[in-house]
């Protein structure tokens, strides 16, 4: 059995043993049938149920609950069980699971999974491989980015939606500082030196963020690969096997970020709760996020003004973080040729350039395929067509461990932030971490 497969068990021990823990509100919601869902296939033919996972993010809940009747409709005799799960709960509940169907045989069918647990999840075995059609389509049809998970020549997973990174900005406190939007650097160190003018702050309490500080967010990202990146260095080698955080160029990069906290002082962690919250609260002029948050912003915002442009560029050099979250059929799904293809189906559906219209839409998050990209009525939104410029460059970084790679780099910032420790030092003691993260994971 493989390492990973442990991982795994070990994870489904550590659910059990934490049940009891915020039970109530890690409960899976179940999208209700439609009326015609919910009645038997008519003749003979048996109803075939088959459960997307996903987490819970509004406007993607929303819009899944309402595309499976169609889906439903258009496959009579399939029903769609659609059960999502509280962010900080999913990638546990879902290794949980995984590594229980391996003794069940029962558990999700189609998985919702960031792009970076993909190689993971590949090596313990618990996805199916698509078919040759899905990685011809991928191949020919989809935003580059989607290819990375392509892994020793297969495809285990297909988007629906892609996402870049973008610098969201407060027009109304802007314009009250007296700010044009055309005024906003779009050099990175004139645009810093902005944000640490406009922040606010009543001695040692800051009031007003010139820009959101929260490396557990977004910001971590923005660290590799984007600024390690536009500063010229590589954070990891093309084949992924080598990590390189502490070149020079990276270590710029890395001081940069850090500075922003400690020497600019734009903002603090955990600033109204976080990042978010902050700029939704109307108490931060810049804050760096997907386009996903986009949705989330038009329904909840109405107090202030906001905006969206580019992320500043460093020496002519341009930058956004390439990510996304995509759908797996879990390997136990093949012992049914029913549910299989079933699922193939729903796979097929959730790729659909109908769908992705409506994802890019009501969700923010962009198509996967090219031609939503080039499409004029998304590219004539001011809010949007900063991501879908920035699709044009967005660099994505291949995790063979997310959730480990991302706490490896938490600590780096937290041991400077928080320790007072040399920047050097502690980034080149997560070198030395994620290197063993990767040498692990590549060992046969």
């Amino acid at each position: 059995m493989k390492k990973f497969f442990a991982v795994l068990l070990t994870l489904a021990i550590l659910s059990t043993l934490f049940a009891g823990c915020g039970s109530e509100s890690s409960q899976p919601s179940t999208a209700a049938p439609t009326e015609a869902s919910a009645q038997p296939a008519s003749g003979d033919a048996k109803e075939i149920t088959i459960e997307y996972w996903q987490y819970a993010y509004e406007s993607k809940v929303k819009l899944v609950d309402e595309l499976i009747p169609e889906f439903e409709a258009a496959n009579p005799g399939v029903k769609v069980v659609h059960k999502t799960f509280p962010y900080a709960d999913y990638e546990q509940k879902l290794a949980a699971e995984l590594a229980a169907a391996a003794t069940t045989g029962e558990g999700p069918n189609i998985i919702n999974m960031f792009y970076g647990w993909v190689p993971k999840y590949v090596k313990s075995g618990v996805l199916s491989s698509l078919p040759e059609s899905f990685a011809k389509d991928i191949e020919e049809n989809f935003t580059p980015m989607a290819q990375i998970n392509k892994i020793e020549g297969e495809y285990y997973t297909i988007p629906t939606a892609v996402r870049a990174t973008a610098l969201f900005f407060n027009k109304t406190l802007l314009d009250e500082a007296g700010i044009a939007i055309e005024d906003i650097p779009t050099e990175l160190m004139a645009w810093a030196q902005m944000a640490s003018d406009l922040a606010k702050w009543n001695g040692d309490t800051l009031e007003v963020a010139g820009c959101t500080w929260q490396p557990d967010g977004q910001y971590h990202s923005w660290v590799r690969p984007v600024l390690m990146t536009q500063f010229g260095g590589t954070p990891l080698s093309e084949d992924g096997k080598t990590a390189s955080w502490n070149s020079p160029e990276c270590l710029e990069a890395f001081k940069f970020f850090v500075g922003l906290n400690t020497d600019l002082k734009v903002g603090v962690k955990n600033f109204y709760t976080d990042d978010v919250t902050a700029f939704s609260s109307g108490k931060a002029y810049f804050h760096v996020d997907g386009s996903y948050r986009l949705g989330t912003l038009r329904s909840s915002v109405s107090d202030f003004e906001w905006g969206v442009m580019e992320l500043p560029a460093y020496n002519g050099n341009k930058g956004s973080f390439g990510s996304f979250w995509t759908n797996g059929i879990t390997a136990l799904t093949q012992s049914d040729p029913d549910k299989y293809d079933a699922s193939l189906k729903f796979l097929e559906f959730l790729a659909s350039e109908k769908v992705m219209e409506r994802w890019t839409e009501e969700v923010g998050e962009i198509g996967a395929r090219k031609s939503i990209a080039d499409n004029e009525t998304f590219q004539s939104d001011p809010t949007l067509k900063p991501f879908l410029s920035a699709l044009e460059y967005a660099t994505s970084y291949f995790y063979v461990d997310e959730s480990a790679d991302r706490q490896i780099m938490l600590d780096a910032i937290d041991e400077v932030v928080l320790n007072g420790k040399d920047p050097e030092t502690a980034l080149n003691e997560a070198n030395t971490k994620v290197q063993a993260l990767l040498d692990e994971f590549w060992l046969d």
